[in-house]
């Protein structure tokens, strides 16, 4: 007999729920969103009400437990949120773990949201049957998460594998939102590229603009799209030189662009690398999209109780 768990995704704007099998198979959906009030409302007191609503709303069967997987980072140990960049008001030190255990009466774990998408990929999607990945997500920062020797890298407390801030410009760099200088993610986010097309006097309001642009082989946006792409490339060799691994797996909105950027960015990172360390390397578009949060979640839960 199958057994069924809740995945939750906490994310900046969204928490996504969902009823999952232990085929990884999510049956059954919902979505609200924490932001609605400007933060006014705690974001846990939001989850907890979606969670009662979602529970009290369909025949639930008998629930194993709980996964999360929440934005920040996540000191995964203890299940606490132990620190942001800045982005979300109220979040750090938030006790998950206690007070959804206390609320639900179910066993439950707490990872990070990138470290999350890979694992959902590793267990059913597109890194399934592969044992060193490096998953990092494009959107309006830069998440990721490591898996090596087929675990996931977690590090001291679970902070491990924060992919967006080690630093790639350190000297002469564009100050993050974490405080310091010249992070990955400023260079590699959606919204870098964003910024790149304004600064050359596009007109670009956001990545599917440019994408557009560059499909309708518009010379000035393709230029633009290429340095971001060098930047992407630069961080990810640096990262296939110290873990060696068989897949480089991309997500995020922008990972649908298989032409325009998984194919140049594939071509780049082999050529940045040391030859021994292209030899076999794949990279690819993540497959699960809105799930992967949720179900890594789940994977995470069943593979730490």
């Amino acid at each position: 007999m199958s057994k069924t768990y809740l995945g939750v995704d906490i994310g900046g704007t969204a928490v996504k729920l969902g009823l999952v099998d232990d085929t990884g198979r999510v049956l059954r959906r919902a979505e609200r969103s924490v932001s609605f009030d400007g933060y006014k409302t705690p974001i846990l007191d939001t989850v907890q009400t979606a969670i009662r609503d979602f529970l009290g709303s369909h025949d639930v069967p008998k629930l194993e437990g709980i996964g999360v997987s929440a934005t920040g980072q996540i000191d995964s140990r203890r299940g606490v949120v132990a620190g942001t960049c800045g982005n979300f008001p109220g979040w750090i030190g938030v006790d998950i773990k206690g007070t959804l255990e206390r609320e639900f009466g179910l066993p439950l774990t707490v990872a990070n949201d990138a470290n999350c998408m890979v694992l959902g990929e590793v267990w059913v999607g597109a890194a399934k049957g592969y044992t060193d990945v490096i998953g990092v997500t494009l959107g309006t920062g830069v998440g990721g998460g490591i898996i090596t020797g087929g675990r996931l890298l977690e590090g001291a407390r679970g902070l491990g594998g924060e992919l967006g801030h080690f630093r790639l410009h350190a000297l002469d760099g564009v100050a993050c939102t974490c405080g310091a200088i010249g992070c990955y993610e400023r260079y590699a986010a959606t919204t870098a590229l964003v910024r790149g097309a304004q600064k050359m006097g596009l007109d670009a309001p956001d990545g599917r603009a440019i994408f557009e642009a560059a499909a309708a082989g518009n010379a000035r946006t393709l230029a633009v799209l290429n340095d971001w792409i060098s930047e992407i490339a630069q961080g990810l060799a640096g990262l296939v030189h110290i873990f060696n691994p068989q897949l480089i797996l991309i997500g995020g909105g922008v990972s649908a662009q298989q032409e325009l950027l998984i194919d140049p960015l594939a071509a780049q990172v082999c050529k940045s690398v040391m030859p021994a360390f292209a030899e076999g390397l794949e990279i690819k578009a993540a497959a699960l999209q809105n799930d992967a949060g949720l179900v890594g979640a789940v994977y995470y839960f069943r593979e730490n109780q």
